[in-house]
């Protein structure tokens, strides 16, 4: 019998709480049932495994980072939405350090295609298509922009750049000028 209060739901959300305390890789069913102060097996009446629980986590948070993202870039085109979409990630990451880790987790190409994963495509392709970029190379620039944008992202919770001068923010604005650049003056292809 499952323990009354006890839901996938809940579960999912102290799951994400806990990634963000200890680390998305800390997360286990183990750990959770002693947040919940409960026998680990009582709570596979909700959850298969500790990977099912990642699972989720992973897709509670491309769920939240699709519906920031969507907010922050209604209305905005060209290096407004551009500019949208990356503080939405790099302050995500910073607010949510376990989430954000959980939201670089590959999934099956079945749960990926159901998940919000899909919208963060459609919301990078609509940015691209304000600097009237075609087929290869709009793929070839979303690469470029989840590389850059997961890589600073990555870097800077690791401290790595801590320690210099100037400020991070400073090299992160100066980073989206000159993705817009790039991308308003895209190399024509062979």
């Amino acid at each position: 019998m499952a323990r009354a209060g006890l839901t996938v739901e809940r579960l999912t959300r102290a799951g994400a709480e806990l990634a963000d305390e200890v680390g998305f890789e800390q997360v286990t069913v183990s750990a959770l049932a002693r947040r919940f102060d409960v026998k680990v097996a009582s709570l596979y009446s909700h959850l298969k495994s500790s990977q099912d629980l990642k699972t989720r986590i992973t897709l509670l948070a491309l769920e939240e980072l699709a519906d920031r993202a969507a907010d922050a870039m209604a209305g905005r085109a060209g290096k407004d939405a551009l500019t949208a979409f990356a503080n939405v990630l790099r302050d995500y990451a910073r607010e949510h350090p376990g989430r954000y880790a959980a939201a670089q987790l590959r999934l099956d190409a079945e749960t990926a295609a159901a998940s919000a994963g899909v919208r963060h495509a459609r919301m990078m392709r609509a940015i691209l298509r304000g600097y009237d970029l075609e087929e290869p190379d709009q793929t070839h620039a979303v690469r470029l922009l989840g590389s850059v944008f997961h890589g600073y992202v990555s870097l800077e919770a690791g401290g790595g750049f801590s320690h210099s001068a100037p400020d991070s923010q400073e090299s992160w604005s100066r980073i989206l000028d000159s993705l817009d650049a790039l991308l308003r003056n895209w190399p024509a292809g062979p």
